[in-house]
């Protein structure tokens, strides 16, 4: 079952085959998968996937357990999970084990139907979900103020970054109904078949309570324009593209701006992980010519 030296306390191999046979799967049968941040994965059996929370990341998966049926009734591909358990008896972290979805993660951009499920995700009725979020706009002029004051942009660069956002926030309602967003829509969290075609949206730790526009905020701005004609299709209340655009406008370049001054993050999967990668996305987008209406938004 792989290298338990790193597990977090309390997960044995031992205890990892009880969990196993309680569910009819046999201890050879389980195997880690690598990587993973708020939680370790382990295959049960071609069927389940058990998901064990890392110290510090066990609320997220609390979350979890109680957005994933929110999520599977507003008709969103995400796997059932079969069984959430907090208690710390069998593993002294929380763990889900829930249904396993065989699929890979999409390279070639979107897959096909991504703009459907989120638009079923982002219409679902506002109902009370323990442990959700408000998730709230930041105060992009505030980070180009620090950023001219640290010395990372020069002053005329701020006065013109400023402008932009102010004309941002002129194309879309900036205090506009939050909506139930998954919250970290990227490719490691989206799980595709052999026919490019999207088979389930996968980790639910970030979702919240928010604008819809930040579940466009990981996705590269070429795929989010790819997906934003078909997303607005499939949404019932009036949301016009143009408005969902500048607001994934907004996101990208206010988290583009604000990482600017951290560190170098090597060995990550996801393409924002490096400081410079978001600006960098945001010249590579405009230099390529995007479609309308995004050409009008800068």
């Amino acid at each position: 079952m792989g290298d338990h030296q790193d597990q977090p306390e309390g997960v044995t191999p031992h205890q990892l085959a009880e969990v196993a046979r309680r569910h009819g799967v046999a201890p050879e049968q389980v195997a880690e998968v690598v990587g993973g941040v708020a939680n370790r994965g382990f295959v049960l059996g071609d069927e389940l996937f058990l998901r064990v929370a890392r110290p510090g990341f066990e609320t997220d998966l609390r979350k979890e357990s109680v957005v994933v049926p929110v999520a599977r009734a507003a008709g969103v591909l995400t796997p059932e999970i079969v069984e959430y358990d907090d208690s710390r008896a069998a593993i002294s972290a929380p763990y889900a084990v829930m249904r396993r979805v065989h699929g890979v993660e999409p390279s070639d951009g979107p897959p096909e139907g991504l703009a459907e499920q989120l638009a079923r995700l982002h219409q679902h009725e506002r109902t009370e979900i323990p442990g959700l979020p408000q998730d709230d706009r930041d105060d992009p002029w505030l980070t180009v103020d620090n950023l001219a004051q640290r010395g990372t942009i020069d002053l005329g660069t701020a006065k013109w970054l400023g402008g932009w956002f102010t004309r941002l926030a002129g194309r879309f309602e900036r205090n506009e109904t939050k909506v139930l967003i998954h919250g970290d829509v990227a490719a490691h969290n989206l799980l595709a078949g052999p026919g490019g075609e999207l088979r389930a949206l996968i980790d639910w730790g970030d979702a919240a309570r928010a604008p819809r526009g930040m579940d466009f905020a990981k996705l590269p701005l070429e795929h989010v324009a790819a997906i934003l004609p078909e997303y607005v299709r499939h949404t019932r209340s009036a949301v016009r593209e143009e408005e969902v655009a500048a607001a994934a406008l907004w996101f990208h370049l206010d988290w583009g701006l604000g990482k600017l001054t951290a560190g170098p993050w090597p060995g990550q999967r996801h393409w924002t992980a490096p400081p410079g990668s978001r600006v960098l996305g945001l010249l590579r987008f405009f230099a390529a010519g995007p479609p309308e209406p995004w050409r009008d938004l800068t």
